[in-house]
């Protein structure tokens, strides 16, 4: 990739590291006329912000974000667009409270230099009004587009309160994937996990089966999600499953502790746990790289 240097990321301050690299999308067959050609790029997933949040868990909690925009702006090379895979807010009951925290989070992220972003909720933004608020703010909860040589397929598993994408969006899927070759480079982004990661702690998505029925006929599809807070590598066939970590608090590791609760804030790590991940997209395998959390 053009420009970047991997060494003055790992210099960074603001929310430094907790950054992964991978080098490549799987598959690199593009061949179905009409179809873009494949060009290398790069991407920056962030996820569950939860703007809103106070607590023990993350006393700097309303500088983190702040924290993060500014980390991103100074990367050597600028992403060629970023994506929010969810829990962009911290819940509430109160919708003049949702909306005033939306309104605050998409002000913040309003700062970053590149202006190509993408947003999806998480269920912390939706669930409780069916992603009626988020729509007002950032449009359709699920959609999808193509990138360089590169079908990217955003799904909504959080606005329905049951943890489901629905027969509605799964027929919009089926829809979507039928205008693809089956050689077609696919990213999808969600914010739960489509498999059963752990069901105990709300940690998958009750149809996600469904969907990822849909995507195995499809050579090269990788996902990337949110929600669990922390770094967590899985393969459901061919299929892999990616997720990212939080930039508000870390969760502990599926089933270690006896209930989900946020991991003590460490003074002395103070963003131990914590970050944001770059994604470099080339033809071929996948080079993931864990980067320290530095002190902003």
């Amino acid at each position: 990739m053009t420009g970047f240097d991997r060494r003055q990321f790992l210099q960074l301050a603001g929310v430094g590291g907790g950054a992964v690299f991978a080098a490549g999308l799987a598959g690199c067959a593009i061949g179905s006329s009409g179809a873009t050609a494949a060009e290398d790029f790069y991407f920056v997933q962030l996820s569950d912000t939860h703007w809103g949040f106070e607590g023990a868990p993350n006393p700097d909690a309303k500088l983190t974000l702040p924290k993060a925009v500014n980390a991103v702006n100074a990367l050597a090379a600028p992403p060629d667009f970023i994506v929010f895979t969810g829990d962009l807010t911290h819940t509430t009951d109160d919708p003049r409270e949702r909306r005033r925290r939306l309104a605050e989070f998409r002000d913040i992220v309003g700062q970053l230099q590149v202006k190509n972003v993408r947003f999806m909720p998480g269920e912390h933004d939706a669930s409780l009004d069916n992603g009626t608020a988020y729509r007002e703010f950032f449009g359709p909860t699920h959609y999808s587009f193509d990138h360089k040589g590169v079908h990217f397929i955003a799904l909504d598993n959080v606005s329905d309160p049951g943890a489901q994408i629905g027969d509605e969006q799964l027929a919009w899927l089926a829809a979507d994937l039928s205008q693809q070759p089956k050689t077609a480079r696919i990213v999808v982004l969600t914010h739960r996990p489509l498999f059963d990661l752990y069901p105990q702690w709300d940690w998958a998505t009750r149809d996600g089966a469904r969907a990822v029925e849909m995507l195995m006929p499809y050579a090269n599809v990788t996902v990337f999600y949110g929600h669990i807070h922390q770094e967590h590598h899985f393969m459901t066939g061919h299929i892999a499953h990616h997720s990212a970590k939080s930039l508000i608090f870390a969760l502990p590791a599926p089933g270690s502790q006896p209930r989900r609760a946020p991991l003590a804030w460490d003074p002395t790590h103070p963003y131990r746990g914590l970050g944001f991940r770059e994604i470099e997209a080339k033809t071929a395998g996948y080079e993931i790289q864990e980067l320290p959390v530095q002190k902003g």
